[in-house]
This record gives C-alpha cells, structure tokens and sequence, in this order.
C-alpha cells in the first residue's frame, strides 16, 4: 500500500482524481489513502490443489466484478502493484482495452506481477535488470524505482559516520515476521561485543510484545542504553539517526535503506517462494551498501564480528552509505507518476 499511496499522492498533485480498487484485506489500509473511494474487489492467494480451485473462482468473480466497475469509471489507466489483489482489476483493464501499468516493487517479478506482465502495457520496477533475462518483458520495463512515503522523503539527510570513540547508533527491525529473529540474535551479539564498544551503542530495536522484557532486561543487565518496542511510527526517522541499521529485507526497507542511504546488514526472510527479499539484499549487497548474512549465518558470534569490525572503521561505513545512495531513488513516486501519465496519454 505504500508505494500505491505514494504515487496517489504524485498524481494527485498533477490534478488526476484517483480511485483506490483492493480487496476486503487491504480495505482497512485506505483510510488515508488519497482516493475518491475505495472499491473492494474479491481476490485470493492459492495455496495447495484445492487452494488453487477456489482461489481461481474467487479471482473470476473479482474479475467480473472489477470489469463492471471499470465500466462505471471508465478510468484512464490501471496500475496494479503486485499481489493477488492487483489481479482482478488489471485482467479486466485488459478485456476493458484500457491501458494499464504494473509496479514490481522486489528484486525478482512475483507470482502475480508474472502472471499479469504479458497482459499489460507497461512495467515499472524498483531495481534494474529484473526482466533482463526476458527480452520481450523488458522492452515495456522502465526503472522507476519504488516509490516512497513523505515520512521517508522528509527523513532524508546526509550520513555522518560515528566518531572513533563516540556513540554508536544501532537500529535492529524485523516486520512482522522478522522480529523474533532479532530478538533472539541482537542481544546476544551486543553482549558478545568488547565492553568498550558496548559502552558506545545506543540501541532502537523492534521486539514482539512477548520478547520485549527479554531483550530489555540483556540490555539492562549489560548496561546498554536501549529502546525497545513493538512499533516505531517514526522508523523512517530512526532509519536516518542510525549509523548502522540490521533488517529484514523486504522491498520498503531496501527502497528506504538506499533512498536515506544508510549502511545495513540484510538478513533476507528464509523459505520465501520468490526469494525475493533475498534478490533485494542482493541489490544493496552489489552496490556496497550492506552485508548480507543468510538466516542460518545470521548468530550472535557473526554479528558481534560485524559490529565490531564496522565500529572501528568509520570510513568503511561512509562508504557503504555512500554505495546505499546510490542505490536509491528517491524520486521513484514521480518517475512513476509520469510513466502512468504517458501509459494514460494524459496532458
């Protein structure tokens, strides 16, 4: 929903009324969503043999309910921003011969953005080079960039390395499915740390509601000045006040990572279909922008090893700061904005 509310926002501001279309999950995202309306539209994950059946009745219906609404609308253009409930609305702008665009927001096309992608008229994505490999895909592929929240716009300043002796600035997230992993890893490395290093951090970390007294009472009992909550409204704000950030990397956070251009060690979710957090990771990986440790050599021992060595060298993480930032675009919600103005043929 971010990069959709994004580039809302953009095409708003060029005086384009927009019109939000998800499903009943989604919904409950728009509230502030800059839209006429908000339109639910069936659609479903398939999941197993029996998944697939129902879900392909579930999306047929959206179909048609999605076709019937274009048909009210009679919109422009349709951009859909991958996910199973972008699927109804783009296959019926297609059967409608409306124009429409897809947004890939990972390092690899998902599931739906491939299923929709010979079906469309344009495709933008985040990262260079993810349809190189698909010569026909990638004659209507332009590089965006993913388009960001004015939280993360507004948070952008240049990086200032921490002083050989002075604080150290350590932000540790995980979403709501890499929060756990954090928990159990980011403790125990800071304790594995020298104590005159320990004395420099100044830690933010996100924690589940039920491992919060357990990563604070480690940093208590190490005397570790830390911050730990389940949520941070402000993480866009926290992302910038860290000298070092360790992550998920999901495609916000890399976008966000790279647009702000601070230094991270990635830790891709495991086990994802697509392996897309891993193809993001990759990306800042090859600009020199962040370390990337695969789960099972995500341990306290290897990141207390990557604290340590990235503490004592501030250099080096300018340099990576440097490399995440040039990674970024954080123009992505007009470069995009104007892709779907030339898609919709609109002055």
């Amino acid at each position: 929903m971010f990069p959709a509310e994004a580039l809302a926002a953009s095409l708003a501001a060029h005086g384009i009324a927009i019109e939000l279309a998800t499903d009943a999950r989604a919904a409950s995202y728009g509230g502030k969503f800059p839209a006429r309306a908000t339109h639910v539209i069936p659609s479903a994950t398939p999941r197993g043999a029996v998944g697939y059946a129902k879900a392909g009745a579930v999306i047929a219906l959206g179909v048609a309910k999605a076709y019937g609404l274009l048909g009210r609308l009679r919109p422009a253009a349709v951009v859909g921003f991958g996910g199973y409930p972008s699927i109804p609305a783009v296959l019926a702008a297609r059967l409608r011969r409306i124009p429409s665009l897809i947004h890939e927001q990972n390092g690899v096309m998902g599931r739906a953005n491939r299923l929709l992608a010979p079906r469309v008229t344009a495709i933008a994505t985040s990262f260079a080079g993810v349809l190189a490999a698909e010569p026909a895909l990638a004659r209507k592929a332009t590089r965006t960039g993913n388009p960001l929240r004015p939280a993360v716009i507004a948070a952008i300043a240049p990086y200032a390395p921490p002083e050989p002796t002075g604080p150290f600035r350590l932000l540790a997230f995980g979403g709501s499915q890499g929060a756990r992993i954090m928990a159990d890893v980011v403790p125990p490395a800071v304790e594995r740390l020298d104590e005159k290093v320990r004395a420099r951090l100044l830690v933010v970390q996100q924690a589940r509601s039920e491992d919060i007294e357990r990563v604070r009472a480690t940093y208590a009992r190490l005397a570790v000045t830390a911050e730990v909550a389940p949520f941070f409204h402000d993480l866009p704000a926290r992302i910038a006040a860290a000298h070092l950030v360790v992550s998920r990397s999901g495609a916000s956070t890399v976008a966000e990572l790279a647009a702000l251009g601070r230094p991270a060690v990635l830790v891709p979710l495991p086990h994802a279909l697509d392996q897309d957090q891993l193809a993001n990771a990759r990306v800042l990986e090859a600009a020199g922008g962040a370390i990337l440790l695969r789960q099972d050599a995500f341990t306290p021992e290897r990141l207390a090893r990557e604290i340590a060595a990235l503490a004592a060298d501030p250099a080096r993480l300018a340099a990576m700061a440097a490399g995440a930032r040039a990674a970024g675009a954080p123009d992505a919600a007009e470069r995009l904005a104007d892709l779907v103005i030339r898609v919709a043929k609109l002055s």
